[in-house]
């Protein structure tokens, strides 16, 4: 017999518009293309409320593979767009309220989970994203990790004002891009097969941490829910790191040790980021993080020293590459497409884009890898692509491929 009880789907639809209309409606994601996807570079839909000069209006932010597109909508055609890509487009989606979080999963045999739950059961566990009020364009932009905490000033970023001290202007737009991207990347792990959940406990990872820049802004943003460590081979910059976690009260869940990235081992880790490790240092950073069974690595490699010794320029390659500067280029290139493709034969999916504008910093190209298979599991026929690819510009070894007995 048909029940008279609405739908998974239909009470989801009704408790975002009961939101909407109620002014306290914070965030919704949508999730999970359905396959075979509209646009196979469309990954996610971030949706949250705006005051514009013509009144409030929700804005969407299409995430793709290399681009993200934003448009604006009144609430009636919002909704109406996402009761749409609901019935056509994405499978799961995550409503943020005010009050409440509800998650709407469609499983691979078609059936609809609703889940649905109150924000103070949440209130001892670090939930995965704050999702920020409606924001008029003309205030200051919303920053993930505020200017005014202290321990950016004790790191000599910011004054007393909370503004960027004299030179530091670029790092402080690093941090706040970097912790704005984690935020996404753990947002879309939630929603991936193997992926990270929005409650589940983090032991994050900073190998090379320097100063702790980063490294602090990772504890800040998602404590109390991440235990973060920072290694680094400087004992003085360990000990200051450590007395400045502590004096600003955040040693609970953040410590520094020292060592070596390739000689300290890791007995656990979740998300593993190494941010300008130089050379083969990224390489050490990201064969610990997969042995240690990091399910997110976030890598931003430089110095790629290791390949360019033995680029053997291709006979069409051979005029161009007879410049330093494209050498150099190429070599670089080369390096982090091998270091991508070998991730992907390791079980990861890979993606490689700039987090920040050249203008900022030179060093801003960035891997992100998700866990996704067991090592090795990927197959033969991609095994043989990376060794043709590693063939055709003269690659003999290289430092992650030895890491993980991969045979070029």
């Amino acid at each position: 017999m048909p029940s008279d009880q609405p739908s998974p789907r239909d009470r989801f639809l009704a408790l975002l518009a009961e939101n909407i209309a109620a002014g306290s409606f914070q965030k919704l994601t949508l999730g999970k293309p359905r396959q075979p996807a509209p646009d196979p570079s469309l990954q996610n839909l971030f949706v949250r409320p705006i005051t514009l000069k013509s009144g409030p209006h929700l804005t969407f932010v299409w995430r793709h593979t290399t681009r993200d597109v934003t448009k604006n909508y009144l609430s009636a055609e919002a909704f109406s767009q996402i009761n749409s890509l609901l019935s056509h487009v994405f499978l799961d989606a995550h409503l943020f309220t005010a009050t409440q979080t509800a998650q709407l999963e469609t499983q691979s045999d078609g059936t609809v989970r609703l889940r649905v739950k109150n924000v103070t059961t949440l209130a001892s566990s670090a939930t995965l994203i704050n999702p920020e009020a409606p924001t008029p364009h003309d205030l200051p932009k919303h920053h993930p990790i505020p200017a005014t905490a202290p321990w950016l000033r004790s790191l000599g970023i910011t004054n007393e004002h909370g503004q960027p001290r004299e030179g530091m202007a670029d790092k402080f737009r690093q941090i706040q891009k970097f912790s704005e991207l984690v935020s996404h990347l753990l947002s879309e792990s939630a929603h991936a097969e193997n992926g990270l959940t929005p409650n589940e406990p983090l032991r994050i990872v900073d190998m090379g941490s320097g100063k702790g820049y980063l490294t602090f802004a990772m504890a800040a943003l998602l404590a109390p829910r991440a235990h973060v460590t920072g290694i680094e081979a400087r004992p003085e910059l360990v000990e200051f790191c450590n007395r400045t976690a502590a004096a600003h009260d955040l040693n609970e869940h953040l410590h520094f040790i020292p060592g070596a990235i390739n000689e300290t081992p890791l007995a656990s880790c979740d998300v593993l980021i190494a941010l300008h490790a130089c050379d083969t240092a990224t390489d050490d950073a990201l064969a610990q993080g997969i042995a240690a069974g990091a399910r997110l690595l976030v890598v931003s490699p430089c110095c790629q020293k290791e390949i360019r010794a033995q680029l053997t320029a291709p006979a069409i390659l051979a005029d161009a590459l007879r410049h330093g500067i494209f050498q150099e280029r190429q070599a670089e290139f080369v390096t982090d497409a091998l270091r991508a493709q070998i991730l992907e034969w390791a079980g990861y999916k890979t993606k490689v884009f700039e987090f920040i504008s050249t203008e900022h910093t030179a060093k801003n190209l960035l891997i992100v890898a998700q866990r996704t298979a067991p090592c090795g599991q990927i197959g033969d026929a991609r095994a043989q692509r990376i060794r043709a690819f590693a063939s055709f510009y003269g690659v003999r070894q290289q430092r992650l491929a030895q890491q993980l007995n991969f045979a070029l």
